[in-house]
């Protein structure tokens, strides 16, 4: 009986070990395809024309400007002793993926460093590699990866400061582009800011996806009759919170449900055909996981 017990508990720890090893290199690919869009884009828009970047790399990309060193290099060795420094103070989870992603950046930046010059129009690289630094950013965030550098330091200040870490970020971004400024001229900070705002964007919308969707919460006076007609309809899950209303302190029901934007004109539909009277409010969620929508596959 024992050894049964033992075997069963050696297969599955067998299985345990795999999955996260499977995870591990999934993460690792996403964290290499990433750091290769980053890269090249450095490489082909950003540095040609110019532009700055915010972080660990912004310095990089300055000290290359003015000095011509291997942004590569520089990226890592700027970020040793930000590593060291975070050795104790930051999650260890967190501190292996940021030297898995500093290491594959500077591998791929010194890779891509002889890859053409794309265009040498400044606004349009500003926007194209806004775009493409948004996206290997995206996928390097959802591959649990990060770069390093100043979140690591934000890290540490927070934890010392009543500032939060986006707050730090914002204001050491803030001090690479004033030192741009200052050093080159206000049209590379204009350009280095308008790159950023881009690339923020487009790193949302990989995380978040294109399909938004809608959350709508109804108070009415017949809540069964209602979720009924939207899972008979539109075949979406209910669920009714009980509420109670401040002014006239009378119970209600709530019905509350998710559905895709091309579902939100035939619900109120229903709403208004069940209860004209119904207090309706919709809002909009980034993204949903789950039944009926997308699965936790990949997340």
């Amino acid at each position: 009986m024992s050894t049964k017990i033992e075997r069963g508990i050696l297969l599955n720890w067998r299985r345990i070990r795999a999955f996260f090893t499977l995870q591990l290199l999934k993460h690792f690919v996403g964290i290499v395809i990433g750091a290769s869009i980053v890269s090249a884009s450095i490489n082909t828009l950003i540095i040609p024309n110019q532009i700055a970047d915010g972080g660990v790399t912004g310095i990089a990309i300055i000290l290359h400007y003015l000095f011509h060193w291997p942004v590569s290099w520089v990226v890592l060795l700027l970020n040793l002793p930000l590593f060291i420094l975070g050795l104790r103070m930051v999650g260890k989870n967190f501190l292996i993926f940021s030297i898995m992603g500093v290491g594959v950046l500077s591998a791929a930046l010194s890779l891509t460093a002889h890859l053409p010059v794309l265009t040498h129009d400044t606004l349009l690289a500003a926007i194209s590699g806004g775009v493409l630094t948004g996206i290997g950013m995206g996928i390097i965030f959802r591959s649990r990866g990060s770069l390093g550098g100043t979140d690591i330091l934000a890290v540490l200040f927070a934890r010392t400061t009543p500032l939060s870490v986006g707050q730090i970020l914002l204001g050491i971004d803030a001090l690479i582009f004033l030192g741009v400024a200052i050093l080159f001229r206000p049209e590379m900070a204009m350009y280095a800011m308008i790159y950023m705002f881009i690339a923020t964007k487009v790193i949302d919308l990989v995380q978040e996806g294109l399909s938004h969707s809608k959350s709508i919460m109804v108070v009415t006076s017949h809540p069964q009759r209602l979720a009924d007609e939207i899972m008979s309809k539109l075949e979406r899950g209910v669920t009714l919170f009980q509420a109670t209303g401040a002014f006239s302190g009378e119970a209600k029901q709530v019905v509350y449900c998710v559905i895709n934007r091309t579902e939100l004109s035939q619900i109120k539909e229903i709403v208004r055909e069940q209860d004209p009277q119904a207090f309706m409010a919709i809002s909009e969620i980034p993204e949903v996981v789950g039944e009926g929508f997308s699965s936790w596959k990949g997340h």
